[in-house]
């Protein structure tokens, strides 16, 4: 049986790919703060349906400590890891530079440094961003494009994709970097855009509020589903050589085109609702990201399933039902 390692098995992308890796019958360690140990019901939300898995086995510990990383690895000995923890806001990582860059880029080469000394023939995935990329040099991008980050959240990808790309070519590690474009579900965080509009759709559809104050409506982004997106890096790690690659869907949407679509789900006008309010707009924006994914198509197979349309009305409808649930339990 093989053995996943996966940090941040608590967000979005950890708890799809903990459900997909125990599918095809892995055995799952999760790497978390003890503090997540101490308080499930809040910090597990995304992974507590699946603790009746008897081959889902949680370690604690923390990125910030090698030796708790090292201490970790040993225990497990994994076949592949699957590196996903990060401070991943981007808007925090303006407010508080030096965390970011300490958790993300300290974290990513700890763990690589642990992965090569005790088991170095495990395959190595790191989770890079299309944030990378930043003040684009090309439309759209694809693995050749070269990096100009506008943030500390982007160098901080930036240095672990750098990190990962050297143990491979330093020390042979099978290490591999997605590029993965924005990517959303009814898991995100209520913090990033998406959520944060679909959450306030479902609120004022039930007249709970009245208005969205948003930042920068004409931002374009490649968004996608994390579904799709976890589905890619499983794919990395079962080819024969380690590579990067760029995951997007290929298609560009507006922060105002989200709007209108979530809104219009529910019958609702989103021009009659949202307001622009200076104060949430990045201090370096980056106007559009739009992804190539040939690489990946062509050498893993892979091709997004799910669309922008699905993916929003599903987000919408969730958080309705979240909403209807949550207000029917305080009754």
């Amino acid at each position: 049986m093989k053995k996943a390692f996966i940090t941040g098995i608590t967000g979005q992308d950890g708890s799809y790919l903990a459900e997909l890796l125990l599918e095809k019958g892995y055995k799952v360690y999760g790497f978390v703060r003890r503090v997540a140990l101490e308080d499930t019901e809040h910090r597990m939300s995304r992974i507590k349906h699946l603790f009746g898995n008897d081959r889902l086995e949680l370690v604690s510990g923390s990125l910030e400590s090698y030796p708790s990383v090292y201490k970790a690895i040993a225990k497990v000995r994994p076949d592949e890891v699957y590196h996903l923890a990060a401070q991943s806001f981007v808007s925090y990582s303006f407010e508080d530079e030096f965390s970011t860059l300490q958790s993300n880029i300290s974290g990513s080469h700890y763990i690589l440094s642990a992965v090569n000394d005790i088991v170095p023939k495990a395959k190595f995935y790191f989770a890079a961003s299309s944030e990378m990329f930043g003040k684009v040099c090309e439309v759209p991008q694809n693995e050749q494009t070269r990096f100009h980050p506008r943030s500390v959240y982007g160098i901080s990808k930036s240095a672990g994709f750098d990190l990962t790309r050297n143990y491979r070519e330093a020390y042979d590690l099978f290490a591999c970097s997605g590029i993965l474009y924005n990517h959303e579900s009814p898991r995100r965080g209520f913090e990033f855009v998406t959520r944060k509009i679909t959450s306030h759709v479902a609120m004022i559809k039930q007249g709970l509020k009245d208005t969205l104050a948003l930042g920068n409506l004409e931002a374009q982004r490649d968004w996608g589903h994390a579904k799709d997106y976890v589905r890619a890096m499983w794919m990395m790690l079962q080819q024969d050589k380690p590579d990067d690659y760029v995951v997007c869907t290929g298609e560009t949407h507006s922060v105002r085109k989200f709007c209108e679509k979530a809104f219009s789900h529910v019958g609702l006008d989103y021009q009659k609702h949202v307001i622009v309010d200076e104060k949430f707009y990045r201090p370096a924006e980056v106007d559009i990201l739009l992804g190539d994914y040939a690489k990946a198509k062509k050498v893993l197979g892979w091709e997004p399933e799910i669309s922008f349309d699905e993916l929003v009305t599903s987000m919408v409808d969730h958080d309705i039902e979240y909403l209807t649930n949550k207000n029917k339990a305080t009754l």
